[in-house]
């Protein structure tokens, strides 16, 4: 048990990058928002990747490499298992999968912290059936990762809490005097197989059959952007498709576009998704995860099946050709955002969880 600690409470995020990710995106939240009187935040980060560096070191909290190597590499974790031996915070949250791992392998072994784990996502990425029991809390960002992770690894319900990403509604906001003239669709998200942009990029092709004007962002880098360059150029779409290597800040982007789609095989709660609606944007995405918790089929948004570029196109071209369709859901996707998925409300909930934990343990 650990000896009873007062607030401030150390804290610290772990984070294996700060890549352009939802979960980079969420972690910034909290540490630009939680209360400093109750929580004295670090960031750890475990190798290189700088695009949210910036945004990271805007709010004021302490950022620490471990290695500025491009990949997770065994001096990374040397070192974080002896900073978590010499250093023993208070509260370690971790994030991103090598952080979830290892980071509570090495808390359990060296330090009395109270020990929250991410699971933000309902594909499989870490050894959960194991590494629950070194946690005092899993916190999940979707209704669906919490189901998943209880019934698949059998997790303790009393250890598994849900909070929803949030969205700054005064930063994330519409301006239709940005929006494109020809129909634009926009994607935002890691050029990974989990994101299945190869869908994506068939979809657009089908697309174009139905709206030849149509336009298509795609905003993102990870292991398979040559691979998609390849096939953009093969696919004759160059012309068609402007391809962005991530972007600090996605609302010129989000502004310009119609719709905002995801063709994702898993998620949790896309980031992404939220800070469209908190745009104005109607959003086409494939039914995973967490996903149905955020649009409403018909209100917000459509919901299409993974694997399936034509229903995609074809949902695409719906909202893309139907003004009050598409007006329609532009007003309800700002509304919902407003009402649901407020970054304050988020923010006081994930306080609350975590201070529970804490004096529980402590």
């Amino acid at each position: 048990m650990q000896t009873k600690i007062n607030p401030p409470y150390r804290t610290v995020i772990t984070l294996q990058d700060l890549e352009f990710g939802g979960t980079q995106r969420y972690a910034i939240h909290l540490l630009k928002h939680l209360n400093r009187k109750l929580f004295k935040l670090e960031l750890w980060v475990l190798r290189g990747g700088d695009d949210m560096l910036s945004m990271a070191e805007s709010s004021g909290v302490p950022v620490t490499y471990l290695s500025k190597d491009s990949w997770v590499t065994p001096r990374a974790l040397w070192r974080l298992f002896w900073k978590l031996r010499d250093e023993n915070p208070d509260v370690l949250y971790t994030m991103t999968a090598v952080p979830n791992i290892w980071g509570r392998i090495f808390a359990a072994a060296t330090t009395d912290s109270t020990v929250i784990a991410s699971w933000r996502r309902t594909q499989e990425q870490q050894f959960e059936s194991l590494l629950w029991r070194l946690t005092d809390l899993l916190i999940c960002n979707a209704n669906a990762s919490k189901t998943h992770v209880i019934r698949r690894h059998r997790v303790d319900p009393k250890r598994v809490a849900v909070v929803p990403n949030g969205v700054d509604i005064n930063f994330f906001t519409p301006d239709s005097s940005c929006r494109d003239p020809r129909p634009t669709v926009v994607f935002i998200g890691r050029l990974v197989r989990q994101k299945d942009p190869f869908s994506l990029i068939e979809a657009f092709s089908l697309l174009r059959k139905l709206v030849p004007e149509a336009r298509l962002i795609l905003i993102g880098k990870g292991y398979l952007s040559s691979r998609i360059q390849q096939k953009v150029t093969a696919s004759g779409l160059s012309e068609h498709i402007e391809l962005i290597s991530g972007a600090y800040d996605v609302r010129p982007f989000l502004r310009r576009g119609w719709l905002l789609t995801l063709s994702s095989v898993s998620e949790g709660f896309p980031q992404v998704i939220i800070e469209a609606m908190s745009c104005g944007l109607p959003v086409v995405a494939t039914s995973v995860g967490g996903v149905p918790e955020i649009i409403e089929n018909g209100v917000n948004g459509l919901l299409v099946q993974p694997h399936s570029p034509e229903s995609l196109a074809q949902s695409m071209a719906k909202i893309l050709l139907d003004d009050d369709v598409r007006n329609s859901m532009c007003k309800k996707a700002r509304e919902m955002a407003t009402e649901r998925f407020l970054l304050e409300n988020v923010v006081k909930l994930t306080e609350e969880i975590i201070l529970d934990v804490v004096r529980a343990k402590s």
